[in-house]
């Protein structure tokens, strides 16, 4: 077993420091190590979207993304993001407009979501499908979650 190492970071807003593997990914470290279970493992190879949090600012796969590339640097989930009015307006609309239906997408899409509309306030359907079209839903046929982001984008805008 592989030495862990100390890692600093900032997660939602607070300084932590955790011990993690050299190879440990984000997903892995927040889930086992830190207990914030927003981001889930789906495929475990970026593609599903189900892990997504932002990084700096910037939306990324924590299953593909090392706990030693963060050090230093800001992480947000689901969880640091409950005070997020844009976050907020997001779950009405997807509770609302049906775009939540097992759920296990449901983490990955709202970060994808958020950082779209807090750089693009009021995107148009092309825009919001771009946005959203490395998070994966089974269920929902992302119709409805789509409808859900413009109507949470419009909420935000009056």
């Amino acid at each position: 077993m592989a030495k862990k190492m100390l890692h600093s970071l900032t997660l939602n807003g607070e300084e932590v420091e955790v011990a993690s593997a050299p190879d440990a990914t984000l997903l892995e470290t927040l889930r086992e190590d830190l207990r914030v279970l927003s981001s889930k493992r789906g495929c475990n190879q970026g593609v599903c979207g189900a892990c997504t949090v932002i990084v700096d600012g910037k939306p990324v796969r924590a299953c593909l993304t090392l706990t030693a590339r963060c050090e230093g640097r800001d992480v947000r989930t689901v969880e640091g993001l409950s005070q997020d009015p844009i976050l907020a307006a997001l779950q009405r609309h997807m509770v609302a407009e049906g775009g939540v239906q097992c759920g296990f997408c449901t983490g990955g899409m709202l970060m994808s979501a958020r950082n779209l509309l807090a750089e693009i306030p009021v995107p148009d359907r092309e825009t919001v499908k771009s946005a959203l079209s490395g998070n994966i839903c089974r269920c929902t046929g992302y119709h409805m979650i789509v409808d859900a982001v413009c109507g949470a984008a419009r909420e935000l805008a009056q």
